[in-house]
């Protein structure tokens, strides 16, 4: 009887979970019901399963028996403009229900604002509020509620009798949560919880009730009651299965599909082990057959299909990463280049016949490039989307929102979102009702929005599942996220971007348009064994490089001494945090240098984890030892260090009996009970935050692609590294990288610059984009205009044939971009506000004769190195015509240098450092302590240490200079300073400060 049912999935709206939903209509015995989100079929199939999994009888949290219920699950979608309530539509079946979704995806889609009456459906009803409608087709239905019943009586029904049914809406489960139900409508309204008026919320009476109750509702009226139950016993969800619904085949047939991908394993194991080698051979059979029976065939070959285009049609470079590169199918098919026999990955990390939720793909590419990938999946495959995800309602996120709702100032939500100054508010009653409504809406569904990543290819369409939207990328969108696809069978493919990826790309054609070098940079087995790469590595100096130039990093590589891609790898993983606080980073450094005095707990720990000295790095040592020292098999310690994870820590029957058969295969094969105990503790504890091998891998290569880069062509590298944007620092310190470089970097020019840096021979020009304030048309139209029709000849011919206004011409002449003109920048600023002063608009059109602006005979106007700098810090943030230690008020650059900082171990020493970056950690004890990074006066880095104790006293200010007094302490011979005192250092003051045009004149004269 229940036509019209809201979740939390009418975002912002309805207040009831779909599983709380399912145990209140157990307990007011309510046995069928229709989900109708607003504008949305995000909870439909969720509410389709739930329902079907409550009619068989389940354990509760305590091991109790809970009784089968049997409810039938109806699914729909209210339709709602601009808040109002047009009609609802109800699906008769699973193609009732494709209908509805259709209906909905097209007007998100073509961004139509939804009609007075919907499409003709052919397997859904309508419903319309009593009043809104009298002429109905066949399929449509007027819903008339209890208190409306008056409207009807005494009247004659004629023709409409037939098509009244009941309307009880479903939003709140009690009048607690219709408070909060007005919260959130306020919320989503954007307005003050006293401005709302009934027409923006739902009656109050808009609960679950019994059926008997409901009926009793409508006793006088049994004519409705009966149209109600004809339309909900017309309807039925069960042609819904739950399976594999990835599209099936990628060519005709599975077996079609399982010879094209033998064919290009066969191939690819020729190119990557040669024709020879047996174990590469097994393995790969191996794997074959266990992609075939899983029906895994077309998802390997549409990601093969994916790479094929990006490399051979298009010349785009990716990286193939994630628990996929353990495949060496895929390491064959060249969707990852990493090797799984030289590391010894296990296949069943990936693909295993016991592993219940699907794996993927994690292939990146170039930010720049991902649009287009992105594009040929979606023209080649039918039935494709992108993946969603739902955001939901946090802690303070809720705090900030309840307060606006409730009219605060800003200050005071401010405060009641610090949580040091949580004590001061218990006694506020505003706090304590915020605190009491934040634990109700916390987790709530709050938004919808996109996967990082996730593209979605079905093997039928995908609105027999959801509605698509259509968010800012402008690609369909699915309404649920990950974890609801698993759970319906779509498995997605990752289809990633980063910028280091197009750091590698554009420094190769940087390489071959400067130099005329072409690289290989898929020649990865030379870069590992290069000696200058591993020197690099060693000294701790990838600034630009993928994953390894962080700080935190640059550290670990010093301390470990890293000089080859397998403790590069092993880096990758123990730098996580789980692995860093735990100690086990500082354990696995003390045996690196140490391995002589390692201790093994068993044989089979030294035979299995002597290359990590006795540590569980990755998640595959997880799997390693489940298998090895307890006997289980690949599938089930996969399963087992699955079960382990925080992703997936939960109570798991098939968890528990892997846990106790741990125990008892590793008595049946001998080992000690002690031993085992530890064992376990130590796989157990590790498990939750351990990182896949596989992972690692794929990062340490693309960190030698660009280790190989910096070493052997440095300029071109950093001026890809800046044309990118990304990575860990600002950018002047990759402008101060490519200076050290040897390249001539010389500032933005009208005549030599383009958006972007560019570079000739060791010349290299700022681009125009980094300039700020310059607006992004003349960013474009100025190298345009030069390469069509020649250099600039001076400042008048720039602005005629760009359109140059007043305020884009100051920031121009002011960054030094018109020095090719000979006039310093106050000839050039006079000359601008000669010709720019009084014109509101350049007259476009060439010239048919060319008429001189009237000279001046100027005073002599003084020009300082130091206002330059100054206007260099306010239009690109950072100076290039003198450094920021040339703009100290101080000669003095500190007693010691950061080369030789290991000399003064255990002393206190007086530095002076150019601030980098900072990053602020919590102790045990919850208070915040920092580390910072600097450079000193020659360009090298050093890094220092701020302890509780000294950093509130002296705090970091921002940009600029530090004097830094501190101790050297040395931690695996790599030094750093513990701070003792710490200040800013003043710069030099502005000689000539020109902030607007009026007094220009008045200056000059």
């Amino acid at each position: 009887m229940f036509l019209n049912v809201h979740s939390q999935y009418s975002l912002r709206y309805g207040t009831i979970d779909i599983k709380e939903l399912i145990v209140e209509a157990r307990a007011k015995n309510v046995h069928q019901m229709v989900l109708t989100d607003i504008n949305n079929s995000t909870g439909c199939m969720e509410f389709i399963r739930l329902c079907r999994k409550a009619a068989f009888d389940q354990e509760d949290a305590d091991g109790k028996l809970i009784p089968a219920y049997d409810i039938k699950p109806i699914i729909g979608i209210e339709f709602r403009r601009d808040n109002q309530l047009l009609y609802i539509g109800i699906a008769k079946n699973k193609e009732g229900m494709k209908e509805l979704n259709d209906f909905l995806t097209h007007h998100n889609l073509n961004q139509l604002p939804l009609p007075d009456q919907p499409f003709r459906f052919n397997n859904a009803f309508v419903l319309y509020p009593y009043g809104s409608k009298i002429d109905l087709r066949e399929n449509e239905y007027l819903g008339i509620r209890a208190n409306e019943l008056n409207k009807i009586a005494g009247k004659p029904l004629l023709n409409i009798k037939e098509k009244l049914v009941v309307f009880h809406p479903v939003t709140v489960k009690n009048k607690l949560e219709h408070r909060l139900h007005k919260y959130l409508r306020a919320i989503g309204l954007s307005t003050v919880f006293g401005k709302l008026t009934e027409s923006d919320f739902c009656q109050e009476d808009e609960m679950l009730i019994s059926e008997d109750e409901l009926v009793q509702k409508f006793e006088n009226h049994e004519f409705i009651l009966a149209n109600t139950q004809q339309l909900l016993d017309s309807c039925c969800m069960g042609d819904y299965t739950f399976g594999r619904k990835n599209k099936h085949n990628f060519k005709n047939s599975p077996k079609e599909d399982l010879a094209l991908l033998t064919e290009l394993a066969m191939k690819g194991l020729a190119y990557r082990y040669g024709t020879n080698n047996v174990d590469a051979l097994a393995r790969v059979n191996m794997e074959l057959k266990v992609i075939y029976e899983l029906n895994f065939c077309a998802y390997f070959l549409i990601t093969w299909d994916v790479v094929r285009y990006a490399m051979e049609e298009k010349g785009y470079y990716h990286v193939g990463r994630g628990s996929g590169a353990n495949s060496i199918v895929a390491y064959c098919l060249k969707i990852t280049d990493v090797d799984p026999i030289a590391l010894d990955l296990y296949f069943e990390r990936f693909l295993n016949h016991k592993r219940s939720s699907p794996p993927d793909f994690d292939i990146d590419f170039s930010w720049d490039e991902r649009p287009d990938i992105q594009n040929y999946i979606f023209k080649k495959y039918p039935n494709t989307a992108l993946l969603g995800t739902m955001s939901s309602f946090k802690d303070r996120a809720i705090i900030r929102e309840i307060g606006k709702v409730l009219g605060l100032p800003k200050s005071e939500i401010d405060s009641f979102t610090d949580p040091s100054k949580g004590h001061l508010h218990r006694n506020n009653p505003t706090f304590n009702k915020i605190l009491a409504i934040t634990e109700k809406m916390k987790n709530m569904p709050n938004q919808r929005s996109i996967h990082a990543g996730g593209i979605l290819i079905g093997e039928e369409p995908l609105t027999y599942y959801t509605a698509l939207d259509l968010p800012p990328k402008g690609l369909p969108t699915v309404q649920w996220d990950m974890y609801e696809a698993e759970a319906i069978g779509l498995d997605k493919y990752d289809i990633l971007s980063q910028r280091g990826i197009g750091h590698i790309r554009e420094a190769v054609q940087l390489v071959l348009k400067n130099k005329d070098i072409s690289i290989d940079i898929h020649d990865f087995k030379t870069f590992k064994t290069d000696p200058k790469l591993n020197a690099q590595l060693r000294a701790g100096t990838p600034i630009g490089c993928f994953y390894i130039e962080s700080p935190a990093m640059r550290q670990l590589l010093k301390k470990l001494e890293c000089d080859n891609y397998n403790t590069l790898v092993a880096a990758s993983s123990i730098i996580r945090p789980g692995v860093a606080s735990s100690g086990m980073m500082k354990m696995y450094i003390e045996s690196y240098h140490n391995p002589k005095g390692v201790r093994y707990l068993s044989e089979v720990m030294k035979e299995q984890l002597g290359e990590t000295f006795g540590i569980m790095v990755y998640q595959e040592d997880v799997i390693k030892i489940c298998c090895h020292y307890a006997g289980l098999d690949l599938a089930d310690a996969d399963i087992l260090r699955r079960g382990m994870s925080g992703k997936y820590r939960a109570k798991d029957t098939e968890f528990d009996k892997l846990s106790k058969r741990f125990f008892t295969t590793a008595k049946s094969l001998g080992r000690d009970e002690g031993i085992t105990k530890e064992v376990w503790r130590q796989v157990s504890s590790f498990a939750g935050f351990s990182f896949s091998k596989a992972h690692s891998a794929s990062f340490a290569v693309e960190s030698y692609q660009s280790l190989y880069l910096k070493t052997y062509h440095p300029m071109e590298f950093m001026v890809a590294v800046l044309n990118n944007y990304g990575g860990f620092y600002q950018r002047w310190v990759y402008v101060h990288a490519l200076q050290q470089t040897g390249a001539k970097v010389n500032l933005p020019c009208v005549n030599c610059s383009y958006a972007v840096v560019n570079i000739k021979g060791d010349e290299v020009y700022l681009g125009l984009i980094g300039i700020q304030g310059l607006e992004n048309k003349l960013i474009e139209i100025i190298p345009q205009e030069r390469q069509t029709n020649g250099n600039y000849i001076d400042l008048e011919d720039l602005i005629k044939r760009t359109y140059l206004s007043l305020e884009q011409s100051l920031i121009l002449i002011r960054i030094g971009a018109l020095r090719f003109t000979g006039k310093s920048k106050k000839e050039l600023l006079w000359e601008v506000h000669n010709y720019l002063g009084n014109k509101t608009k350049i007259i476009a059109g060439k010239e048919l004769f060319h008429l001189p602006t009237k000279e001046y005979v100027l005073p002599n106007l003084d020009n300082h190195l130091i206002e330059d700098a100054y206007q260099e810090l306010e239009l690109l943030g950072y100076p290039i015509t003198l450094s920021m230690f040339d703009l100290l008020k101080t000669d003095y650059r500190g007693d010691v240098l950061a080369k030789d900082l290991e000399q003064y171990e255990g002393k206190i020493v007086k530095m002076l450092g150019n601030f980098v970056c900072d990053k602020t950690v919590h102790t045990i004890k919850n208070t915040k302590m920092w580390f910072g990074t600097f450079i000193d006066s020659e360009g090298n880095f050093f890094d220092t240490t701020h302890f509780p104790n000294s950093s509130p006293i002296y705090p970091f200010r921002g940009k600029g200079c530090y004097l830094i007094l501190g101790k050297v302490v040395l931690d695996f011979g790599v030094p750093s300073i513990e701070v003792i005192k710490f200040a800013k250092l003043p710069i030099m003051d502005n000689p000539v400060l020109i902030t607007d045009s009026k007094p220009l004149k008045q200056k000059f004269t």
